[in-house]
């Protein structure tokens, strides 16, 4: 694929492939094969040598082209060679002996993004700060080799990279078949039903997918179909999950699609689990917040479904989760985590620009907060960053040292609440499919046995969900967004200043909680876990199989000539 020869959203589109799947290889792949050259990172992949000028440390953002050594000739690397590369490393790493389906989930990807930054420049951003930054991940997870692939069809309707809106679909249960736990009394004010029967609003994409088991039901009055709603709502970061604006509330449906790397349901026991990990964890969370102020979550209090068998309690289960916006401080405005490492170049196509780094790297239109990106300018970048660390880090590793509960602090997993002076002063956690209870820990006895399993980790386990995504998919990736904005002709000094700042504030808390042993790993140097995505993908193993590569600690491995 010539690049050159493409239109702007393709060409987009390309660039935004070829980086997050070179990015997997240089991780994943390539090992003691990659060393620096001058700007370059140069590696070696399916027998071929390629380059690209890195930055950043290990979060590998890419400054131009990466490049191919063709004929003792530099040429340009395109995604469709790389596909070809990687095969050609990857061909004995299967039981089968190849993966047949791994080319054509890059290029749907691809496509993805070329369709996303088409819609977004006919359609219009909400003016909800905070679900502007949900609907700018364009080129999702920077270490996917196919972040944007969506199965199915007509997915682009209910796309937040799209800014879509849409009302939900309503069904009636009747009253003796409608299960769930918790307080779901919010759902009742989004819709009304006939007596006898208990509302249940639906994604509308759900609901044609399940059009075959819904026949039945619908026929002989189990459920009934009470239309769609009157106001829309808006979906976040993960697709399934949208927000109500007027009930402030966000539900999780089933999407029985897969998304990036998992088929997005509500499994009978995550509906369970949620509402469990709220009332275990809500007593925890005071505790965190009394001695950590600014730490907030977004608690799960209910969910509600339809007694119909497995398959539709588990595809209309709706998970009730709070809106960010009530559990914020006066003035402080949510923003998601990820927004805030998103790549500029994929945002600035659109005719509206999320301020995407601390310091507004690009003026926001449309959101009716100038005010806070313009107090993000004149945010000083160490500052800036001790805040965002006390505020993330530091509470993300009490938990887990000190409560035994495994957050999983991911860019999509964490909303920063800012100030109008433009510092981070709270962290919204939230999401509790992927917060986790310690194993030996917390008595789970009374618990059905599948659900308990699903709420636990292994130790080990444990510290590795919390390390990767706190230490390699957040931090580093916010830390080379700072450098790279806040001092382009010194960003690697920058970045360097940026981690002894954060070791610093993380040693301090070590040394209170007497060094325990993981603490004390991650701060004498010890590698880093990072998810293998690039090898869960190539293998279709479920995403809860895949792996760890270690990489280097930038606590310890930065210094100012990185």
């Amino acid at each position: 694929m010539n690049s050159l020869l493409l239109d702007p959203h393709s060409a987009l589109a390309e660039e935004v492939t070829l980086g997050a799947l070179l990015r997997c290889c240089i991780r994943e792949l390539c090992g003691s094969r990659v060393r620096t050259a001058g700007p370059y990172l140069l590696a070696s992949i399916g027998g071929t040598r390629v380059r690209v000028p890195a930055r950043g440390g290990i979060a590998l953002h890419f400054c131009d082209r990466a490049q191919r050594l063709a004929g003792g000739v530099w040429e340009p690397l395109t995604s469709d060679m790389l596909i070809k590369l990687v095969e050609r490393e990857l061909a004995g790493d299967l039981d089968g002996g190849f993966n047949g389906e791994f080319a054509a989930q890059v290029a749907a990807s691809r496509d993805a993004v070329t369709t996303l930054l088409a819609a977004r420049e006919l359609a219009t951003p909400p003016a909800d700060p905070w679900l502007a930054s949900e609907q700018a991940l364009v080129a999702g997870h920077p270490f996917h080799p196919s972040p944007k692939t969506r199965t199915g069809t007509g997915w682009e309707r209910y796309a937040p990279e799209a800014h879509a809106h849409f009302p939900l679909r309503l069904l009636g249960v009747r009253a003796d078949l409608v299960t769930g736990e918790g307080d779901t009394s919010a759902l009742d004010t989004i819709a009304a039903a006939p007596p006898g029967y208990v509302p249940l609003p639906a994604h509308p994409w759900q609901l044609e997918l399940l059009a075959a088991d819904l026949r039945a039901p619908l026929a002989d009055g189990r459920l009934v179909d009470l239309g769609y709603g009157s106001r829309p709502v808006f979906p976040t970061s993960s697709v399934r999950t949208v927000y109500d604006p007027v009930s402030a509330v966000c539900l999780k449906f089933s999407l029985d699609v897969r998304i990036t790397n998992c088929v997005r349901k509500n499994a009978w026991y995550e509906l369970v689990g949620s509402v469990e990990l709220t009332r275990r964890l809500g007593p925890i969370f005071d505790r965190l917040a009394e001695r950590f102020p600014g730490t907030r979550w977004l608690p799960e209090p209910g969910y509600r479904s339809a007694d119909l068998g497995t398959r539709l309690l588990e595809g209309l289960g709706v998970i009730v989760r709070s809106g960010p916006w009530s559990g914020c401080g006066p003035g402080v405005t949510p923003v998601l985590a990820a927004a805030l490492a998103t790549s500029p170049y994929v945002l600035a196509t659109s005719p509206y620009v999320l301020a995407t780094s601390p310091y507004g790297m690009a003026e926001v239109r449309g959101t009716g907060v100038p005010e806070v990106v313009e107090a993000r300018r004149r945010a000083e970048p160490i500052t800036w960053w001790r805040a965002y660390v006390e505020r993330v880090a530091v509470p993300s590793l009490d938990a887990f040292v000190h409560h035994g509960v495994v957050l999983e602090p991911h860019l999509q997993n964490v909303l920063v609440g800012v100030s109008p002076d433009g510092l981070p002063v709270e962290a919204i956690f939230r999401d509790l499919e992927g917060a986790k209870l310690v194993e030996g820990r917390h008595d789970l006895s009374g618990l059905p046995e599948r659900v308990a399993e699903a709420m636990t980790y292994a130790p080990d386990h444990g510290w590795n969900r919390v390390a990767y995504c706190l230490m390699v998919n957040h931090l580093a990736e916010i830390a080379a967004t700072v450098a790279e904005v806040a001092d382009q002709a010194r960003e690697r000094h920058v970045l360097s200043e940026l981690w002894v700042a954060a070791r610093e504030v993380l040693s301090r808390y070590a040394e209170e909680q007497g060094w325990p042993a993981p603490l004390r790993a991650l701060l004498s140097g010890a590698t880093l876990p990072a998810k293998a995505n690039l090898g869960v993908r190539w293998r279709r193993h479920a995403d809860r199989a895949a792996g760890y590569v270690p990489v280097a600690n930038p606590l310890v491995s930065i210094g100012p000539g990185h």
